[in-house]
């Protein structure tokens, strides 16, 4: 299962944490004023190798050691589905519709934030239209309903028979959802009570370098309240004023981004809703889950800065 499971949840959390148009990065870039073209650069550099190292490798070692069952949630192979398979390109398709409609709202969206977009065109229908079906809920929705007509209507499958399958699924995703809404709850929470707020004005002026600092704040802002978005946003909603003094290069800016965003990635735990969902999800305990996702994280955030550095100074070094 780890060994599966580790390197695909790896891949969604480095794209989710360094590569546009993610929230975090695109909020980031936009407190900096940096370039979001160098950002995406960055990202990618940044992204391709911390992917390959701490969740491919690590995921292939973990799943070594620690051998888990692939549980429920994932379904059971049947006979059915073995001889009359779909083709690949229609699973393929299913899994990217939605993920093309959320992209697409988050395109919009950055456009319209940017100014790039006039007021004329967002007020236009189609554009209110893209940016609904593209919201994350409704796009998961018409992927659902998508999937029930290729999948099952348009195979042969009657009514009864697709119902019995939607009605089977809702238990094992019930558990997941009411865990991972009661970690981000308690994240919720703990923002709420100004601790954010409070370590920003303590960890104001650590008199370390700027991309050191950005790192040791997001991380622990991340640490403290759990979202990796809201300690990303603070981060550098703190130390834009520095940046927008320090007479950095366009690189150098891009480079800062990343490693703002390292740290607003390392040590998911129980305040965090990413660490229920990849839990109950795989089917680990806490205790698994820590040694598992946290340190996966951890790591990413570690390599991800140490890259962002090396970028940094060699921006500078080209400016």
């Amino acid at each position: 299962m780890l060994r599966y499971g580790l390197p695909a949840a790896g891949a969604f959390s480095v794209m989710h944490i360094f590569l546009p148009p993610h929230p975090g990065p695109v909020s980031a870039a936009a407190f900096f004023d940096a370039n979001i073209g160098l950002v995406l650069i960055a990202g990618l550099i940044t992204a391709i190798p911390t992917w390959y190292v701490t969740a491919y490798l690590f995921g292939l070692w973990t799943g070594k050691k620690l051998v888990l069952p692939v549980p429920e949630i994932l379904g059971h192979a049947s006979a059915e589905a073995e001889s009359h398979p779909p083709r690949f390109r229609t699973i393929i398709g299913l899994l990217l519709l939605p993920l093309v409609l959320i992209f697409i709202n988050t395109g919009l969206n950055t456009l319209a934030s940017s100014g790039a977009l006039s007021g004329t065109v967002r007020n236009e229908q189609w554009f209110q239209v893209l940016r609904t079906i593209g919201e994350t809920p409704v796009a998961l929705l018409i992927a659902v309903l998508v999937a029930v007509f290729v999948l099952g209507a348009r195979r042969g499958k009657d009514a009864g028979a697709i119902e019995k399958l939607l009605e089977s699924s809702l238990g094992p995703v019930c558990s997941v959802i009411l865990i991972t809404g009661a970690g981000g709850m308690f994240g919720g929470v703990l923002r709420a009570s100004g601790i954010g707020a409070a370590l920003a004005d303590v960890l104001g002026n650590l008199g370390i370098p700027l991309i050191l600092a950005g790192f040791l704040i997001a991380a622990i802002l991340r640490i403290a309240q759990g979202s990796a978005t809201v300690a990303l946003t603070t981060t550098a909603g703190l130390i834009a004023p520095a940046v927008a003094t320090a007479g950095l290069t366009g690189m150098q800016i891009a480079a800062l981004v990343i490693a703002v965003a390292a740290g607003s990635v390392v040590v998911s735990h129980v305040n965090d809703s990413g660490f229920w969902l990849v839990g109950r999800f795989f089917g680990m305990d806490v205790k698994t889950t820590l040694r598992t996702w946290t340190v996966m994280e951890t790591l990413i955030g570690v390599m991800g800065f140490a890259i962002a550095a090396v970028l940094f100074l060699l921006g500078g070094v080209a400016g």
